[in-house]
């Protein structure tokens, strides 16, 4: 029997196909599971493997006057329903969107192997590794050198709101909200201020050394 024949009786390129699904699905998987993310390790594999397998049966089951991507183009479809379950919105804020593209990508992933596009595979796997590596320690580097703080001041009632904005941007720090109101004889100005936390204690240093009249209040 020949090298061929006994490939295609016992699917060894399916097999193939499914190791090397294991392999970058889970690779992508780990580094999630390092993280801590809901989608870790088990659920990248998983989704690697169902990808890789149903464009493998889509390719195969079409035939010669079939249409090969009807199966897998609903692979696309389906994995939206899994990502959409890994964002979860709080208290105003987003979170898991980087799980979910990862999902629908590592799903991408295994289309690629299961259409035989091995090498584009892992080369995507790497650049997806590279990202998520990468550019997550240096959204971490960023985010230190530019945070959002509320100061609360509160001044003498005939002070002006618009002399502590000033001081405030003349440190360098962008306002993105201000709010006022009056309590008693005194003025509170809050303001949400975004900026690197150097220039966020330099602006502070400023209203304190402006008016002894000032209290400031920060909330990080």
């Amino acid at each position: 029997m020949r090298w061929a024949d006994l490939v295609q009786q016992l699917q060894l390129d399916l097999l193939w196909s499914l190791v090397v699904a294991v392999l970058l699905g889970g690779a992508v998987g780990l580094e999630r599971e390092l993280r801590g993310k809901a989608a870790g390790l088990r659920t990248n594999i998983l989704i690697c493997l169902g990808a890789t397998l149903f464009t493998h049966l889509s390719i195969h089951l079409a035939g010669p006057s079939g249409d090969p991507g009807r199966i897998a183009a609903q692979v696309v479809t389906g994995i939206g329903f899994l990502g959409a379950g890994t964002i979860l919105h709080t208290r105003g804020a987003i979170a898991g969107l980087t799980s979910a593209a990862t999902i629908w990508l590592v799903a991408a992933i295994g289309v690629a192997i299961g259409a035989g596009a091995i090498f584009e595979a892992a080369g995507a796997t790497l650049l997806t590794l590279l990202v998520l590596r990468g550019l997550g320690a240096l959204e971490t580097v960023l985010q230190r050198q530019s945070v959002t703080s509320r100061l609360s001041i509160m001044a003498p009632r005939d002070a002006r709101a618009e002399d502590i904005e000033q001081l405030v941007r003349s440190a360098g720090v962008h306002i993105e909200e201000v709010q006022r109101d009056a309590r008693g004889d005194h003025l509170v100005v809050h303001l949400t201020v975004r900026g690197p936390k150097r220039l966020q204690d330099e602006a502070r240093l400023a209203l304190l050394r402006a008016s002894g009249a000032y209290t400031l209040t920060v909330e990080e």
